[in-house]
């Protein structure tokens, strides 16, 4: 910091605000939040009257600073920005206004962004294990090193200018990864286009595969508490890894049924039937499991194709193009397990299967090696802020 700065307490800094009003049942009022970690002041929601538990709240201004008394710790704390002046808060948060004379808006913003100001709220903070909360009158006792204005101003001036070279630099990044993503989708469908045009052997799907139908009756068995898991595509990540948790609960009744007519296994592929028609994911088994009636189960005959081979020919374009066509339009439209069955796939020879695979896994691989390398640069950057305010704050930028 400057050879003129001064240590100041935060009561010279902040004055506590008492802006409380009177709630009214009929009028609207922006609620407040403050995430941590530096992360900002948001809106938490916006209610009426009648939804507040409470017939008085604080109002907040615009530059006011504004702290929460459980996470300021944990650095929820910051600056009320202009939309949401006016909204209001609990006692959990207390808010305070500034001396301006001593004191810019910015200044502070960034200030309390760094570790010491975190560090400072830690030792302002008191309690028992859950209920740890920050104490104003010691918080206020905490002293800051603080410049004149005019280098505050040169501070903040710098330390926005390299911020603003840090984010433009994240949104590149952000939007190099993006493309990255869509570069890969494009050379996995003009892959499986090229791979599938070389073949003049389509034949239905039901002879390289077992299709089953899980739910024969289409009947969705009733939801109970503490019941087995019951999966649909929705529970199925693009990977195959089955969410067990988030998924509907029954009888386990209806996955014993399911088990005396197939065994689910690792690398079977389930098909969205109904909804998300044609969305194909495989499925990695680790736990017992009911398939809902929205699904087709395929099981590859590994003798005639890989199982790598039909998931990526099921995700083609030309797939997605029968799954269309032959979409039947009900209240929710379907597509049911004959056509899935007569479904027509293109099938060259088991090598050439394996070079196919092999070439479009080293193309994607290759993309997500190039994801990998710019997701690791978003972190270098998101490191370099704080050293930048750690530099500022010590007089050295």
């Amino acid at each position: 910091m400057s050879k003129t700065a001064s240590l100041i307490p935060l009561s010279r800094i902040l004055t506590k605000s008492n802006s409380w009003i009177d709630i009214k049942p009929t009028e609207t009022y922006k609620q407040v939040t403050v995430k941590i970690w530096g992360k900002g002041v948001v809106e938490r929601n916006e209610v009426t009257g009648a939804e507040i538990s409470a017939n008085t709240r604080l109002k907040v201004d615009a530059g006011q600073f504004i702290l929460s008394r459980i996470d300021a710790r944990h650095g929820a704390f910051g600056l009320i920005p202009e939309s949401l002046a006016g909204a209001v808060v609990t006692n959990d948060f207390p808010v305070f206004s500034l001396n301006k004379s001593l004191i810019i808006p910015q200044f502070l913003n960034w200030i309390s962004k760094t570790e010491s100001f975190i560090e400072l709220c830690k030792a302002a903070s008191e309690g028992t294990t859950n209920r740890i909360r920050l104490k104003e009158s010691k918080f206020l006792s905490m002293e800051i090193s603080l410049p004149p204005l005019e280098e505050q101003r040169r501070i903040v001036g710098r330390i926005e200018e390299l911020a603003g070279k840090i984010a433009e630099a994240r949104g590149l990044r952000e939007r190099s990864i993006e493309e990255a993503e869509v570069l890969k989708t494009r050379i996995y469908e003009i892959g499986w286009s090229q791979a599938v045009s070389y073949s003049d052997n389509w034949e239905n799907l039901e002879r390289y595969a077992n299709v089953i139908d899980p739910q024969p009756d289409h009947r969705t068995p009733p939801e109970i508490d503490g019941g087995m898991p019951y999966v649909s595509i929705a529970n199925i990540s693009i990977a195959g890894k089955v969410d067990i948790i988030g998924s509907r609960k029954v009888s386990i009744t209806a996955i014993e049924r399911q088990e005396a007519s197939f065994t689910l296994k690792t690398g079977d592929i389930v098909l969205g039937k109904i909804g998300t028609i044609g969305a194909a994911r495989p499925i990695i088994v680790k736990d017992r499991f009911a398939l809902s009636a929205n699904v087709v189960l395929v099981q590859p005959d590994e003798s005639k194709v890989m199982k790598e081979f039909i998931l990526g020919l099921l995700r083609s374009p030309q797939m997605k193009e029968q799954f269309t066509e032959g979409t039947r339009k009900t209240a929710q439209e379907a597509f049911g397990i004959k056509k899935m069955r007569k479904l027509l796939i293109p099938v060259p020879s088991l090598p050439e299967q394996q070079r196919i695979v092999t070439y479009l896994d080293a193309l994607q691989s290759n993309v997500d090696t190039a994801k990998r390398l710019r997701q690791e640069s978003l972190k270098e950057l998101d490191a370099l802020l704080p050293a930048i305010l750690d530099k500022a704050f010590k007089g050295e930028l």
